[in-house]
Order: C-alpha cells, then sequence, then structure tokens
C-alpha cells in the first residue's frame, strides 16, 4: 500500500497540485536537474558560467544596487571570463542587503516578488525577496538531493524539526494537517524534547513506521544515544538525514545503531535552501552547482582546496532580488575527491561553522539551540541577539533593537519561551547597542556555558 500511494503520488496527485492547481514548475525543473547531475565537469562549469551570465547581465539593467555598484568599480558583465574575474566582485553581506534593500530589486519585478525571513543561526535574522520561480527551483533541487538519501516525494516520512510558534488558527492547524497528510509525513515538535518524554518520541516512531526520518542532528543525536543506552528496538527506516547543524563522524555512527539505517549530511540555509548534501556514497556534500555558485574565502582570497573558508554563495536564479557573493555567515572546507557515484557536482568535505549550543534546565530538559532563531525571526524590529546560558533557571538574551521593537516584543518572546521550559527558567532581556563577534568572526546565536553539549 505503501509502495503504491508513493507512485500514484509522484505521479498523478503532486504533479496535479503542483502543476495543475498552483501553476508551479517544480516537476519540471527536477527533470532538468536530474539530467543536469551527470553531466562532465567541464559541462557543469560551462553550464555555470552561462547561467552566471545571463544573471550578471539582468543585474546590471535591472537592479539598481549592482548596477551602480559595479560601474564606480568599472566592471562590466560582458568583459567576465571566468570565475577568477567572477571573484574579484564585492562580496555582499547583511548589513549590505539591511541598507539596500529597495535597491536589490530587480525594477522589472517589484510587483511580483514573495519575501521571507531567515532565521538568523548566526545571530541576525535577515529579510529578503524572492521569485517564484526561484521558489519552485529550490524545492526542485531539494527533491534531488533529499532523493540522493531515499527520501522521495510521496515516500512516508517523518521530520524531527521545529514546530510552529505563536498561535496558528485552528484553519491553519487544519491546512499543515491536511497537507503533512498528503505529503505522507508526520512532524515531532523537537522544541519539546526532555528527558522524561523520549520515549514519547520513540513510540511515535514505532506507530507512524516511516521510511525516512529527517531531523535537526542535536535533536536527533539525543534520541538516538537515549536509545542505544536503553538498548530500545525502534522502527528502523531506510535512512535518516541530519539538517541545520554539521553532522560529525561520532554522531553519526550513534544515528546508525539506533536506527539501524545509514545517515545522510546535508547543508542549506533558508536564504538558498538545500545547498548540498550527500549521495548514496556519502563521501561529502554534492554541491548543486548547476543552481548556484558556491565559492569559499579566507582573508578575502579563494580558498585552497582542503582548507576551510568563508563561505560565499550566488543564486543563480532568484532574478526579483538577486544574491551576488552572498556570505551567510558560515565556514566550510572543500573536497579534492571525486564522487564514485558518477556525479561530477563539485564536493564539500564538511560544514565547519554551524555549531548551535543547547540550553538545558535543572528538571532535565534539553532544548536545541535552532529554537531560538527558529522563535524569533520574526519578532518586529529585532536585529540581531545572543542568548547565554550561565545559570540552570536564567537565560540572558542580549538584543540589539530597531525602532518596531516594543514591550510587546519582549512580552511575545518570554511567552514562547515558557510554552517550552515552563516557569522553571527566567528570561533576562538585555538591550546591547552590538554584539561582538567570535575569533572567528562570526556571532553565536546560543552560548551554553553549562555542560549542554549534545
Amino acid at each position: 500500500m505503501t509502495a503504491f500511494y508513493e507512485h500514484a503520488f509522484q505521479r498523478v496527485l503532486y504533479p496535479a497540485y503542483e502543476a495543475g492547481l498552483r501553476g508551479r514548475r517544480t516537476l519540471e525543473h527536477l527533470a532538468a536537474y536530474r539530467h543536469d547531475q551527470w553531466l562532465s565537469a567541464d559541462e557543469l562549469a560551462g553550464l555555470q558560467l552561462d547561467r552566471l551570465r545571463r544573471l550578471l547581465e539582468h543585474c546590471e539593467r535591472d537592479v539598481p544596487y549592482y548596477r551602480e555598484q559595479w560601474r564606480k568599480i568599472g566592471f562590466s558583465p560582458r568583459g567576465m571570463r571566468d570565475l577568477e574575474d567572477f571573484a574579484q566582485l564585492p562580496v555582499l553581506r547583511k548589513d549590505d542587503i539591511r541598507a539596500n534593500f529597495s535597491g536589490l530589486q530587480a525594477d522589472s519585478m517589484r510587483g511580483e516578488l514573495l519575501f521571507k525571513a531567515t532565521g538568523g543561526s548566526t545571530g541576525d535574522p535577515l529579510r529578503f525577496g524572492y521569485t517564484r520561480e526561484s521558489n519552485d527551483r529550490r524545492a526542485a533541487v531539494m527533491w534531488r538531493g533529499y532523493g540522493w538519501a531515499g527520501a522521495r516525494m510521496g515516500r512516508r516520512t517523518l521530520y524531527l524539526w521545529g514546530g510552529a510558534v505563536g498561535d496558528p488558527t485552528r484553519s491553519k492547524q487544519w491546512k499543515d494537517r491536511l497537507y503533512n497528510a498528503a505529503f505522507a509525513r508526520k512532524i515531532l515538535d523537537s522544541f519539546h524534547m526532555t528527558e522524561a518524554n523520549l520515549h514519547e518520541y520513540a513510540e511515535a516512531i514505532d506507530r507512524y513506521r516511516p521510511q525516512v526520518i529527517v531531523g535537526y542532528v542535536g535533536p536527533l543525536v539525543r534520541l538516538a544515544r537515549w536509545i542505544v543506552d536503553n538498548k530500545r528496538t525502534v522502527w528502523r527506516p531506510s535512512a535518516v538525514i541530519g539538517g541545520a547543524e554539521a553532522l560529525h563522524g561520532f554522531q553519526r555512527e550513534v544515528i546508525q545503531e539506533a536506527f539501524g539505517c545509514p545517515a545522510y549530511n546535508t547543508y542549506g540555509c533558508r536564504e538558498f535552501m538545500l545547498v548540498a548534501s550527500e549521495c548514496e556514497e556519502r563521501q561529502g556534500l554534492h554541491v548543486n552547482a548547476d543552481h548556484l555558485v558556491l565559492e569559499l574565502r579566507s582573508s578575502e582570497r579563494p580558498t585552497r582546496l582542503g582548507c576551510s573558508g568563508e563561505v560565499v554563495v550566488t543564486d543563480l536564479f532568484n532574478y526579483g532580488f538577486p544574491f551576488i557573493r552572498y556570505a551567510n555567515g558560515d565556514m566550510a572546507t572543500m573536497s579534492t575527491r571525486v564522487c564514485a557515484c558518477g556525479r561530477c557536482l563539485p564536493m564539500l568535505d564538511s560544514v565547519d561553522g554551524r555549531v548551535l549550543d543547547a540550553i538545558i534546565t535543572a528538571n532535565g530538559h534539553r532544548l536545541p539551540g535552532e529554537f531560538f532563531p527558529h522563535m524569533l525571526k520574526d519578532v518586529p524590529g529585532l536585529l540581531r541577539f545572543q542568548l547565554v546560558q550561565r545559570e540552570l533557571e536564567r537565560l540572558e538574551l542580549s538584543i540589539v533593537r530597531g525602532e518596531e521593537f516594543n514591550d510587546a516584543s519582549v512580552a511575545y518572546i518570554r511567552r514562547e519561551v515558557a510554552k517550552v521550559l515552563g516557569d522553571s527558567v527566567t528570561v533576562d532581556c538585555r538591550f546591547v547597542p552590538d554584539i561582538p563577534l567570535t575569533a572567528s568572526g562570526k556571532h553565536r546565536v546560543t552560548i551554553c556555558e553549562l555542560d549542554c553539549m549534545p
């Protein structure tokens, strides 16, 4: 029955919904990306460069910020020969986007842009625009990358993910349940995970019997360790896919021991969705080079293979709000391997700079650090934040606030934290002019100075 529904969903239900009802081209793009993954390295490089040139020519014509910036430095897309020339362009950072929000919107597409905010995993939430085509393409790239791990559309999947924050209406809750049921997926809220209720998560997995589990790495590892330590046997999926944090070797081992299947690593961010993911070989993360340009930089120069560098990404298809050489705050290491799978997409060895500390309480609750960027991303006027735990009963939340931030914002934050941590923890909100960077040049969202590592 499961295989029949998966087949029906892929062949009938999803095409009818995605293409017929919503008018999206996701499946068309997915077919093209599946074809592109088998191109030779030279063919992929040529395809990427052609798409990059078209994007840059569009930016010169239609995007005020880039047109003015490039005129000042004497750059013209028509004179760009290769990616080395491209690497001479200035890096785009979050402060640049905030200061030039209107100028980064394509003149011809202002009326059709959609907007969303990042979760602020580096401590500074960001609002940005995107087009419907770029959204369709991002979904297609996600299906391709997750498909390498066996997470096909319509396949029974359980998500150990962040739950809804705020107070969603009954109508919204009903729509979410219907949508998840149609996609054959179940959401378990990892933000409510405690030592006392870990057995409930294991029981939910047994009841749902998923073929694939997708989750934040921290909660996945915590649940896996509980399963191993308690010699608990749970339903075995065919794959577990980790996201939101780097999946280290020792974490992969305990997940695989607990669930009896391969564990896969992915890398993405809200600005672009899936950037890179592991294939069947799990020898590194394939970069979606037919969809974006990923560079690694160190000291304002390209990083050598095998060395860690700052991640700089260009989305090749967000023509409405182009991200050209955008530094998202992460660090990664490029691989020198050629994957045995036959795909010539370039590879990352590791993502090195996305570790979010967990917060713990006296009653044993261990809250993933992802909760805070997830919850705070939509607070008006919150420019940057950092949460530090030095005591079990108290959290220190430093906030760089804008004009829209007010008393209602503070009340919302305390109410949402209390929903998951109860009254055992107080939130001390402090307003600061800035939040210092770490020695590595990054913001840390959550810092637990107690023994809180997973």
